[in-house]
């Protein structure tokens, strides 16, 4: 089986290993002439980041880089972004990376043309009907890891330094005009990373599976991304190298947040205000937080998740799905609690009403309150 495609959901996406090399007409396609990429400071000085330079100044496109990008991207850096979009002249962006270069890429390029501050467009009721959609720049996001699936998003994730909130911005335009997935790009993800990022999709898949809202399309591409992490992230994790595995993943990082139209739920609400107060990796924090959080659910979700069990060749319905993911996250090196990360000394009221204002937590199957989960919470410590 081939696995290079061109699909059309939810985004023009070009799939296949070496693909990268149609970056310039990647961004002929979504009418750029003078793109700028923009990624985080760890793939700056990367060779596949030089290589995609290279690629676009070849073709008369100049080779504009942007990558004060932090590992969670803040409003400071998408102002120096939008600076520096404004003064290079561009007219669009090259988000390449991980979910930070993607959605502070994304951001950029929406924010670029508006006149009204960032926090005017955070994902509350109609307020990205605030935006002026002509003046969103076009965007070509090119992928680096298999986990958040930004790629393929109609929003970003980004934290205001002064409150320490993770906010979500939103507009239909955030979706990139096309997008380039070659898994040839992750090859060189370390193992940690490979972990954390491929958790990441696997989070988003349960927790879109496990939405109380109807959506068929999205329960069945969760599904069937959890099928592919159980498949390839173990391979991946254990040979870098392995293209089929990348690819794969590649494959159910984007699936994971195509799915998650449906819904998150208590693992993002937390993981949320605990990524913007400690610094956590976020795919981590999410695969820490899972386990937990799948007991805290059980009542409303033990048939659903039954029957992804079986769908997956798990025995033991509800109960052999839970030991699988503390057995998978064991393999992969996961901690056990959010305390080895770096979760010390906590702030546990500002984190539970922190995960009690997040988007994700009207998705979640069961009611989240104060009470329950502050003991949510304390589980995961």
């Amino acid at each position: 089986m081939s696995l290079t495609a061109n699909w059309s959901y939810p985004t023009a996406v070009r799939f296949g290993a070496g693909r990268i090399s149609e970056i310039a007409d990647a961004c002929a396609a979504a009418a750029i002439k003078k793109p700028l990429l923009i990624t985080d400071r760890g793939l700056a000085e990367m060779e596949i980041t030089k290589r995609t330079l290279d690629l676009l100044d070849d073709a008369g496109l100049g080779r504009a880089l942007f990558a004060e990008v932090d590992p969670n991207p803040n409003e400071k850096n998408a102002a120096a972004g939008v600076q520096a979009f404004k003064d290079g002249g561009h007219d669009g962006v090259v988000a390449f990376g991980g979910g930070s270069g993607l959605d502070l890429g994304k951001l950029v390029a929406f924010l670029a043309g508006q006149t009204r501050p960032l926090w005017d467009f955070e994902d509350i009721g109609d307020w990205w009907t605030r935006a002026d959609a002509d003046a969103i720049a076009p965007i070509v996001a090119v992928p680096t890891t298999a986990g958040t699936g930004s790629e393929v998003g109609r929003a970003s994730v980004i934290t205001n330094s002064v409150t320490q909130e993770k906010k979500i911005i939103f507009h239909p335009k955030f979706l990139p005009s096309v997008v380039i997935c070659d898994p040839e790009l992750t090859v060189g993800m370390p193992p940690f990373i490979t972990a954390g990022t491929g958790l990441d999709a696997f989070a988003h898949c349960v927790e879109a599976y496990c939405s109380p809202h109807y959506h068929p399309m999205s329960q069945g591409m969760a599904l069937e991304g959890m099928r592919l992490v159980k498949e390839y992230l173990p391979r991946a994790y254990a040979d870098g190298a392995d293209l089929e595995a990348r690819a794969h993943m590649m494959s159910a990082a984007a699936m994971g947040a195509t799915a998650f139209q449906k819904g998150l739920g208590a693992i993002h609400a937390l993981s949320h205000p605990i990524g913007a107060m400690h610094h956590t990796h976020h795919g981590t924090t999410n695969a820490v937080c899972m386990p937990a959080v799948l007991q805290f659910n059980k009542p409303a979700i033990i048939g659903v998740i039954t029957q992804a069990a079986n769908y997956l060749g798990i025995d033991g319905g509800f109960d052999g799905f839970c030991a699988y993911v503390d057995a998978l996250n064991a393999s992969l090196g996961i901690p056990k609690t959010l305390g080895e990360i770096g979760v010390t000394d906590p702030d546990i009221d500002r984190i539970v009403a922190g995960a009690l204002s997040d988007p994700s937590t009207g998705g979640n199957p069961v009611e989240m309150t104060e009470t329950n989960t502050r003991q949510l919470l304390l589980a995961c410590l």
